[in-house]
């Protein structure tokens, strides 16, 4: 297996490190525009591997598309990352191209590859991706959910004072800081609703600071966060490189799913080798049905944008 990530920034590297890490593919090409930094990086993580055990081919590329040929699974990070007072929205106007090029020259060498989108504002970067390549919708498929859960459990077991691995909790919806739609009834520890353990008003906080995850961390270390992005990108790539199948709340197409058509936003998914294969329906409440149509107003109104860039879409 072959795996490629655009983008050499810290998500990318940091995504690229975890794939080595677990040795998820034979070979792994990391892939910039900066002159050297992809080589450097890769060189670092090479070294890194002696330590480690690891036994995988890593290649740095700048701007080189021909060593990308033949990859099964094609990671995007390349773009902006948000500053402090920017929203993943802010990021539109420079992001759209850079991801439409990055797809397009993927496809010249890897015409049956499955791309994982990254880049921000990520709803609207995974909607461009697909229409603009004309790929089967499985193929596409934005990260927002992966990561937005991970923060959820995090917040969670902060809260129970328990260890993450006992938890189940999902985030739906578009992946910005008012659309994203933590699923506090569905949350459980063992098995158990996690509201046999906190009270209301605690549940509405877990919530409220998973839903501005991402601007803490922009806000404390003044760009965006990278180890947590990265490693849900491997997470990813790992349930489709090894068909494990597992339900990931991820950015796929809509074709009346939810209740919404022509858009991708955050939904529980099956990954596999086929790229997703199966949505989940999670039967929502009124309550949760209403939160996550006005989540897909704020993204199809983002994907509007997108009309008046001259991009082709």
């Amino acid at each position: 297996m072959k795996v490629t990530v655009v983008g050499a920034g810290a998500v990318g590297a940091t995504c690229a490190d975890n794939i080595v890490r677990r040795e998820l593919a034979h070979e792994v090409v990391l892939l910039d525009i900066k002159e050297g930094i992809s080589e450097g990086k890769s060189l670092d993580m090479l070294q890194a591997s002696t330590l480690l055990d690891c036994d995988i081919k890593l290649v740095g590329s700048t701007n080189d598309y021909a060593k990308t040929a033949g990859s099964d699974v094609v990671v995007i990070t390349s773009g902006l990352p948000r500053k402090p007072g920017m929203t993943r929205e802010d990021l539109i106007g420079i992001n759209a191209g850079i991801v439409k090029g990055v797809t397009e020259n993927i496809l010249k060498y890897s015409p049956d590859a499955i791309f994982i989108i990254i880049s921000n504002p990520m709803d609207t970067m995974t909607y461009l991706a697909l229409k603009s390549s004309g790929l089967p919708k499985n193929r596409v498929i934005g990260l927002g959910g992966a990561l937005d859960s991970a923060r959820f459990k995090t917040y969670l077991s902060l809260a129970l004072n328990c260890s993450p691995n006992d938890l189940q909790a999902s985030v739906i919806g578009g992946h910005g800081d008012t659309t994203m739609i933590p699923l506090t009834r569905l949350a459980t520890k063992a098995g158990v609703p996690v509201s046999n353990f906190l009270d209301e008003e605690t549940l509405k906080k877990v919530a409220a600071d998973t839903m501005v995850g991402g601007a803490t961390l922009t806000g404390l270390i003044g760009t965006s966060a990278w180890y947590a992005p990265g490693a849900a990108g491997a997470y990813m790539v790992e349930s489709i490189l090894r068909d494990q199948k597992r339900i990931i709340p991820s950015c796929v197409l809509l074709e009346g799913e939810y209740g919404q058509s022509d858009i991708c936003l955050g939904v529980p998914v099956v990954l596999g080798r086929n790229g997703w294969e199966e949505i989940i329906d999670y039967k929502l409440t009124d309550e949760e049905q209403a939160a996550f149509n006005k989540s897909a107003d704020a993204v199809r109104n983002m994907n509007g944008v997108l009309s008046t860039l001259n991009i082709g879409v």
